[in-house]
């Protein structure tokens, strides 16, 4: 063994520092889980369940976008070994096999939380890890995808209402079915994703590279933040329904509001100069936006029950 080598948790704790940064990944995760969960309660006109059920969901909510990591490296390992060897697996940190034994030992933690809330909720876990593998594998159509980035988009964010709705499961499997306003919730799940995936692939045309596909390439810096804009209308949209939904309209318009006009302005500055710090801080702002989204759906309904 060489012993110049660190230690497996030591390069563990490298590679999530670069590809999963368990802190900032985990306050996320606590934020959607929370606000998921209570969402479905306000929805359905029930108190807010037991501190199991939101411990659950969170549990739930930080293995899923473990394994939507892992699903990636599966899938990007060529790519990320031709174009971008400085990655933690290509460069020889950690081999794709034990991220992949990780995946899967968080996909049984995430069962055992699941059958602590209701048996039921497996069932809802298996339909969402399904979609997943069909991710992983492209939907068997991976040239055809790669052509039409925008069914790309569509097809890989339908996991996220999906992932939702095994969250929200955490509160409604044990009462029977989901109210039908939960629906609401769900396509904001897809809208939000949608932020985030095309925040994240809006770059500064010095920072394109080859073998990575960006909407910046696809439609130019000053369409591709039209197309973020118009997901974050959408979003705000469906939050505000969902705000009326709760019995909390004012209180998440406000927070709602607030929200794009910060996001906005960074999306407008991107457009005007695409420059690599404007690009960040979209990327950044998508990352707040869902942030603030989610709490104030989730959260404004108990502030107002406060208020009055």
């Amino acid at each position: 063994m060489d012993a110049a080598r660190p230690s497996l948790p030591a390069r563990l704790w490298t590679y999530q520092a670069e590809r999963f940064p368990l802190g900032r990944t985990a306050v996320l995760c606590a934020v959607f889980a929370g606000a998921s969960v209570s969402v479905s309660a306000h929805l359905a006109g029930r108190d807010a369940p037991a501190l199991t059920a939101y411990l659950a969901a969170f549990i739930i909510t930080l293995a899923f976008f473990f394994q939507l990591r892992v699903l990636d490296e599966i899938k990007d390992k060529e790519d990320d070994a031709r174009f971008r060897p400085e990655r933690p697996i290509p460069r020889g940190l950690v081999r794709l096999e034990t991220i992949i034994a990780l995946g899967i030992a968080s996909a049984a933690v995430a069962a055992l939380a699941a059958l602590a809330v209701d048996l039921r909720l497996i069932a809802l876990l298996g339909v969402a890890w399904g979609w997943m593998t069909l991710m992983s594998f492209e939907f068997f159509v991976p040239a055809w995808l790669k052509a039409r980035p925008f069914a790309y988009l569509v097809s890989h964010m339908a996991v996220m209402p999906l992932i939702d709705l095994v969250i929200t499961g955490a509160e409604w499997t044990p009462h029977g079915t989901p109210v039908p306003a939960l629906s609401l919730f769900l396509f904001l799940s897809f809208a939000n994703g949608c932020v985030l995936e095309i925040g994240r692939k809006l770059w500064a045309p010095e920072s394109e590279r080859e073998g990575v596909e960006t909407y910046s390439r696809v439609l130019g810096p000053r369409r591709g933040s039209v197309l973020w804009l118009a997901c974050l209308g959408v979003a705000l949209a469906l939050l505000l329904a969902v705000g009326f939904a709760t019995g909390a309209p004012v209180l998440t318009g406000v927070i709602g509001l607030a929200g794009v006009v910060y996001a906005g302005r960074a999306a407008l500055l991107y457009r005007a100069a695409a420059t690599p710090e404007r690009a960040k801080a979209l990327e950044d702002a998508s990352g707040l936006w869902v942030f603030a989204c989610y709490g104030a759906a989730g959260f404004a309904p108990f502030a107002g029950a406060l208020l009055r």
